[in-house]
C-alpha cells in the first residue's frame, strides 16, 4: 500500500476530509498539505495533529500550482499589474515548454516530495473560468479597429491571453504528465466538477445577467476539457493511475456562523441609499464615497468551502429538489480513499469513458486489410506511388514514410537492408531512387525537402515545414549543424549514411522481432513484432512509432 501522499487544495472543504480519510484507511508515513495560502497550509497541518497525534508527518506546502515559483506567492492581480512578470507568465503558457516546467511551482512540488499518490482537490475549472475570457474580450475588442496601440491596449490584450483556459490546462496536464513519470507518482485522482453542479442549460443559477451564464458554461467547458485530457494521460504509458470523481451536486459544508460578509463586488458595507428619477443617465458605479455608510454587512451564513458563503435563503434555494441538491465532502473523500485502494466504486469518471468508448473491432481489421490491398491494386495500375501528402502529422510521420519507400524501392525487402553492409552504398541506392520512385517531386512540393548523402545540399520546394515557425519569423539560420541534424530527424528526408545506419538497425530488429513471433508465438506478439512478410511502408513507420518514439496505445 502507498505511504506518502501530496494532497492538492489539502487545506480546502474535501481536501481535509480527504486527509482525514487517508489517515484512518491508508495507514500513511506522510501527507503534504498543499494550499494556495501559508496560513491556510500551516493551518490545516496544525487541525490534523491534534486531531490524530504525531506518528504521521504533516507537511505544509504553498502557492499557486499553475505559474512560474517566483510568482507562486502572489495575487493574481499582483502578476497582472507587474509588465515584466505579465510577460514572463505569457512565455510560460505560450512558450518553450521545457523552460516552463522547469519552473512551474506544481512541478516543484513533485520533484521536492516525491509522492506515491497525489490527490487534487484544488477547483481546476473554477480558478480557470474565473479569470474572466468574455470581460477580456469585451476590453479588447473595445480599442480594437482605434487608431494605434496604447498601453491599456496592450495590457488587455495580454491579460486577454492569460484568461485562456485551454493553453493553461494543456500546459498544466502536460506538467503533471512528466513530473508524474519522471517523479514515480504511482495514483493521481482528481476531484472534479461539472461546472453546474449537475444541473444543464436551464440552470437558473448565474454570474451575468445571461442565462445559461458565460462563466458556468466556461466552467463546464474547462472541467470536461481537464477530464478529456485526463483520459489521455490514462492512456499514456508509463504514466500513474489517473481516476477523477466528479460530484455533479453542491458541495457542503463545513460550519454555520455570523459573520461580517461580503457580495460579489467585495462589498461588505452597507449604504443608505439614494433616491434618483427614473429617467435620463443612470450610472452604474457610482464612487461609493457619495453615499453614507450606515455599518457593515453582517449575516448567519453557511461556509461551503471553495464555493463560498452562502444565506440561509441562498442554501435553501440552490440544494432544494431538483436544484443542485447536495452532497458532502465525507463521501466525496470516502469515494477518493476507496479508489485509491482499488475499490470499484462505479463513480470514477475516467473508467466509465473507458467503459463508453467504442474500441477497435474485427471488422475493421478485416477491411482495413482489403483497403491496403486495394490501394496496393491502384498503385500498379495507375504508376502513382502512395506515400504521404504531409496532412497527417507528425512531421516525422512523411519524413518516415518517404525514407522507407526509398529504402523499399532501393532494396525491395527489410532483409537486404539489414544486411547491407556499405553504408554510403545505401545512401547512393536511396538517391538514385529519388526519380524513379516520385520522391524527388512529391516530397519537396508538399514541405518535405531532402538532405543528401554530402549533408551540405538540400532539395526543397516553396515551402519547409519543419521547423515550424510561429507569427511572423519565416527564416533560419543554416549555420549551426546541430539545429540543422535535429530538422532532419524531425521532418527532412535524410539520405546521409548516419541516417542509414539506423534504419539498417532498425531492420534488424524488426526482423529478430519477427523470427521470435514465429518461434514462440503469439506470447511473443506485441508492439515490438513487426507482423508484415514484406516491406510495407506503413507497418514500418507504425513499429517506429511503437517502439521508438513511445506512440502506442495501452488500452
Amino acid at each position: 500500500m502507498y505511504h506518502d501522499f501530496l494532497i492538492l487544495g489539502g487545506a480546502g472543504l474535501v481536501g481535509l476530509q480527504v486527509c482525514r480519510q487517508i489517515v484512518t484507511n491508508l495507514a500513511p508515513r506522510r501527507i503534504v498539505v498543499a494550499s494556495l495560502l501559508e496560513a491556510e497550509a500551516v493551518a490545516a497541518c496544525q487541525r490534523l495533529e491534534r486531531e490524530f497525534g504525531d506518528a504521521i508527518a504533516f507537511v505544509p506546502a504553498w502557492g499557486n500550482l499553475f505559474v512560474p515559483r517566483e510568482m507562486a506567492k502572489l495575487t493574481r492581480g499582483q502578476i497582472l499589474s507587474d509588465v515584466p512578470m505579465r510577460r514572463k507568465l505569457l512565455n510560460a503558457v505560450y512558450d518553450d515548454y521545457e523552460a516552463a516546467y522547469n519552473n512551474n511551482h506544481m512541478v516543484n512540488l513533485i520533484r521536492t516530495h516525491r509522492p506515491e499518490v497525489i490527490v487534487d482537490c484544488v477547483n481546476t475549472a473554477t480558478g480557470f473560468s474565473y479569470q474572466d475570457v468574455f470581460d477580456g474580450a469585451a476590453k479588447v475588442r473595445s480599442w480594437i479597429g482605434a487608431e494605434g496601440f496604447d498601453s491599456k491596449g496592450v495590457d488587455d490584450l495580454e491579460t486577454f491571453l492569460l484568461s485562456q483556459s485551454v493553453p493553461q490546462l494543456i500546459r498544466h496536464v502536460r506538467f503533471l504528465h512528466q513530473a508524474s513519470t519522471e517523479y514515480a507518482t504511482r495514483v493521481y485522482v482528481k476531484v472534479g466538477t461539472t461546472g453546474t453542479g449537475g444541473m444543464g442549460l436551464n440552470i437558473p443559477y448565474t454570474h451575468s445577467e445571461d442565462r445559461p451564464s458565460k462563466k458556468l458554461l466556461a466552467k463546464n467547458e474547462a472541467a470536461f476539457g481537464h477530464t478529456g485530457l485526463l483520459f489521455l494521460l490514462a492512456r499514456t504509458p508509463n504514466a500513474p493511475i489517473v481516476k477523477e470523481i466528479k460530484p455533479a451536486a453542491m458541495i457542503g459544508y463545513r460550519a454555520v456562523q455570523v459573520m461580517e460578509a461580503r457580495d460579489k463586488h467585495d462589498n461588505s458595507e452597507l449604504y443608505l441609499a439614494h433616491e434618483v428619477a427614473c429617467a435620463g443617465a443612470l450610472d452604474l458605479r457610482e464612487d461609493p464615497k457619495g453615499y453614507e455608510k450606515a455599518g457593515k454587512i453582517r449575516v448567519p451564513v453557511v461556509d461551503t468551502g471553495e464555493n463560498g458563503v452562502f444565506t440561509r435563503g441562498e442554501f435553501a434555494a440552490i440544494t432544494a429538489l431538483g436544484q443542485m441538491e447536495y452532497v458532502t465532502p465525507e463521501e466525496i473523500a470516502r469515494t477518493v480513499v476507496l479508489e485509491i485502494r482499488g475499490a470499484n466504486t462505479g463513480n470514477d469518471a475516467i473508467s466509465a469513458m473507458d467503459g463508453a468508448v467504442m474500441t477497435p473491432s474485427y471488422k475493421a481489421g478485416l477491411v482495413r486489410n482489403v483497403a491496403i490491398k486495394d490501394l496496393d491494386t491502384a498503385e500498379k495500375e495507375s504508376g502513382l506511388p502512395s506515400v504521404a501528402l504531409g496532412r497527417l502529422g507528425p512531421p516525422e510521420l512523411s519524413k518516415l514514410l518517404f525514407e522507407a519507400e526509398l529504402l523499399r524501392y532501393a532494396f525491395g525487402q527489410l532483409e537486404q537492408v539489414a544486411e547491407c553492409g556499405d553504408l554510403k552504398e545505401m545512401s547512393t541506392r536511396c538517391e538514385a531512387a529519388m526519380e524513379p520512385s516520385g520522391t524527388r517531386r512529391t516530397a519537396p512540393s508538399i514541405g518535405i525537402p531532402i538532405l543528401l548523402p554530402d549533408g551540405k545540399r538540400l532539395l526543397r520546394g516553396p515551402r519547409i515545414n519543419v521547423p515550424e515557425l510561429e507569427g511572423h519569423d519565416r527564416t533560419v539560420k543554416l549555420d549551426d549543424p546541430k539545429r540543422v541534424h535535429a530538422w532532419a530527424v524531425k521532418g527532412w528526408i535524410d539520405l546521409r549514411p548516419e541516417n542509414m545506419d539506423v534504419w539498417r538497425e532498425r531492420a534488424r530488429k524488426m526482423l529478430a522481432a519477427r523470427a521470435t513471433l514465429r518461434d514462440e508465438g503469439s506470447a511473443a506478439a506485441s508492439i515490438k513484432s513487426y507482423m508484415p512478410t514484406v516491406f510495407e511502408i506503413g507497418e514500418v513507420v507504425a513499429w517506429i512509432f511503437n517502439n521508438e518514439m513511445g506512440g502506442y496505445r495501452v488500452k
